[in-house]
């Protein structure tokens, strides 16, 4: 049965347990998220020495899958059995092992809680084995999120720790560490356990002070110069970027300021140019409308799309395709002062 992963997790937290978890996908954030909170709390510490084993798909076969996962726990009720990377058990493609999980999946033991992690792929649906899972077993399939799904997911996680974010500082968070959901966990994790109170509003100060990201010399202060084009303000920002480049590589740089011109191309093709439809057509928050309204009035089509070129002539120059030797402070002072002044 196809789940979503937030909901076996309200499962898990309630304490009730399926015999087999199939986690699948290119977020493999979700899938470590299901695994780990099986592996800490199904069984107690007295229970896992004996009822818990972890394995790893490249070291094993299907054989040793069925073992364990047939074996009667000692001194419990429940045993655990997870399959790590479980995209590397070469088993799976093959008919005659697939076969023989298919028919443990459909009659699995009852005290076995059998767990597969795999990740950054997901079973062939043509497959006798995938319809199967998909029938009989909890089937969670993760995708990565757009760009645009980003901040709506980082205030459900902070507001799931019980604390709050407003659309400034969930936007810099966003913008300056990307798309990999683990790694904003683990910065957001990093910065809440310096709050006291539950509720605490996380602000864009609290983010500079505990995580480290400026809030005045980032990439999304950076693009708000562009838009009005601030060229003291973008100079600064750029040379501050300088300072410091292992901390602000060039590429993510390149891709946040590509999204928002692909995205201005987007908003000079609409005949409604009303606050409403724009959020809708760019799937972003209204709060942010005004930026691409301002940026049209200021980049016209011709110029949002020389803008375009530039960024990828930067980015080419980055990856040393074009620009000989010029490092990524002058690939940078280059490319601000072109799309300045375009």
């Amino acid at each position: 049965m196809a789940i979503d992963a937030n909901e076996i997790l309200k499962e898990l937290k309630g304490g009730k347990y399926r015999p087999v978890y199939f986690l699948q996908g290119e977020e493999a954030f979700y899938i470590d998220q299901i695994a780990d909170f099986i592996e800490k709390n199904a069984l107690d510490e007295a229970q896992k020495g004996f009822n818990q084993v972890v394995l790893y798909g490249r070291d094993i076969d299907m054989n040793a899958v069925l073992q364990n996962a047939r074996r009667f726990p000692m001194m419990s009720d429940k045993q655990v059995v997870i399959i790590k990377e479980a995209q590397d058990l070469k088993e799976l493609g093959k008919e005659e092992p697939a076969k023989l999980l298919a028919e443990y999946i459909q009659n699995p033991l009852p005290s076995t809680i059998l767990v597969f992690c795999h990740k950054n792929k997901v079973l062939d649906g043509r497959k006798a084995l995938s319809k199967i899972v998909k029938k009989s077993a909890a089937l969670v399939t993760t995708k990565k999120l757009y760009d645009n799904q980003v901040p709506a997911w980082v205030g459900d996680y902070v507001k799931s720790k019980g604390f709050k974010i407003g659309v400034k500082a969930t936007a810099l968070l966003s913008e300056s560490v990307g798309s990999d959901l683990a790694k904003l966990a683990n910065e957001i994790d990093k910065m809440l356990i310096n709050f006291k109170e539950k509720g605490t509003e996380v602000t864009e100060d609290h983010i500079q002070k505990y995580i480290g990201i400026s809030k005045d010399y980032n990439v999304f202060e950076l693009q708000k110069a562009l838009i009005v084009k601030d060229v003291v303000k973008a100079n600064k920002i750029i040379h501050y970027f300088e300072q410091s480049p292992k901390d602000n590589p060039i590429i993510p740089i390149i891709a946040v300021l590509f999204g928002f011109f692909s995205k201005l191309l987007v908003v000079h093709h609409q005949k409604d140019k009303s606050d409403r439809n724009i959020a809708s057509v760019l799937k972003i928050n209204p709060f942010f409308v005004k930026d691409y309204t301002t940026a049209c009035r200021k980049y016209s089509l011709g110029a949002a799309i020389n803008c375009i070129r530039f960024l990828k002539d930067a980015d080419l120059q980055s990856k040393g395709v074009k620009g000989g030797s010029m490092t990524e402070g002058e690939i940078l002072k280059e490319l601000v002062f072109k799309l300045l002044h375009v």
